[in-house]
C-alpha cells in the first residue's frame, strides 16, 4: 500500500465558510491523508450554525473557543498553539491551515522552518504575506465552485490570458529555467518551478483545470505530447513559441 503524507487540517471556523467543504477535503485529499481534523470557533453562538451542520460527516473535531473579549479573536491564539503541540509531537508531514487570517502568517513559516510542508486555503482577500508563507497557497473560491455551479470561475480567453503580465512572465521563466538545450520542457517540471515562485498559483484560478489546458490557451507556446520509454503512457512538453 502506497504510503501518504499524513497532514494535520486546522480550520478557522470564524474565517471560512461551511459551503467550502467538499471541495476543501477532496483537495486535500490529494497531497495526503487528513489526520487529523479540526474546527475552532466559539460554538455556543448562532453564528456557526452552518459548520455545525457539516462537521459530523466529515469527521471535523470541533474545538471550543470562548472570546474572552469583545474584539479580540481568541480562536487564532487556541488555533496556533494547537498547531505548535501537534509539530512537536513529530507525526505529521505537513499542515493544511484554512483561514483568511494574516495571523498566520508566523505559523506557517515557523512550520516550514522545521521542514514540513504548510498548505492554505483562505479567499483572495487573504493578504500576501500569508499567502507567500506557504509552500502552495489555494483560494477558496476555487473550492466553492466545485459545489455550486453559479460559483464557477469562468474562462479567461486568450486574449485576457496575454493581456496578464505577470502569468504570461511566470509562465515563461518557468519553461525557461525547465527546458534543455533546444527548448522544450516537459511539463511537470515546469509546474514545480511555478509552485515555487508563486504559492497562490492554480491554473483553476483562470478557469482551466490543468496547466496544460492553460497554458495551450496562451497561445504562447508549442505543447507536444511524447511517449514515455517503452510505456503508453505519455508526457506534455512545452517550448517559447518565441524560441522556435
Amino acid at each position: 500500500m502506497e504510503q501518504t503524507d499524513k497532514l494535520a487540517v486546522l480550520i478557522d471556523a470564524d474565517n471560512a465558510q461551511p459551503s467550502i467543504i467538499e471541495g476543501l477535503m477532496t483537495e486535500i485529499a490529494n497531497y495526503g491523508t487528513a489526520s487529523v481534523k479540526r474546527i475552532y470557533g466559539d460554538w455556543t453562538g448562532p453564528g456557526l450554525k452552518g459548520w455545525k451542520e457539516v462537521l459530523l460527516e466529515h469527521s471535523i473535531q470541533p474545538m471550543q473557543q470562548f472570546a474572552y473579549t469583545k474584539g479580540k479573536n481568541a480562536t487564532d491564539s487556541a488555533m496556533i498553539i494547537d498547531a505548535m503541540d501537534l509539530l512537536y509531537t513529530n507525526n505529521f508531514n505537513g499542515f493544511c491551515i484554512v483561514s483568511s487570517d494574516s495571523d498566520f502568517t508566523k505559523l506557517a513559516s515557523r512550520i516550514r522552518e522545521s521542514g514540513l510542508l504548510v498548505y492554505g486555503f483562505g479567499e483572495r482577500k487573504t493578504p500576501s504575506a500569508f499567502v507567500s508563507a506557504c509552500d502552495k497557497f489555494i483560494y477558496t473560491e476555487v473550492l466553492r465552485a466545485k459545489s455550486d455551479e453559479s460559483a464557477a470561475i469562468a474562462k479567461k480567453s486568450t486574449g485576457e490570458l496575454k493581456q496578464d503580465a505577470r502569468l504570461v512572465n511566470l509562465l515563461r521563466n518557468a519553461v525557461d529555467t525547465s527546458s534543455d538545450d533546444s527548448g522544450w520542457a516537459q511539463l511537470g517540471p515546469v509546474g514545480s518551478n511555478i509552485a515555487k515562485q508563486s504559492p497562490e498559483f492554480d491554473p483553476r484560478n483562470y478557469g482551466y483545470a490543468k496547466l496544460g489546458e492553460l497554458v495551450a490557451a496562451t497561445k504562447l507556446f508549442d505543447i507536444e505530447a511524447r511517449q514515455i520509454g517503452t510505456t503508453h503512457s505519455k508526457a506534455l512538453y512545452v517550448r517559447d513559441k518565441r524560441n522556435k
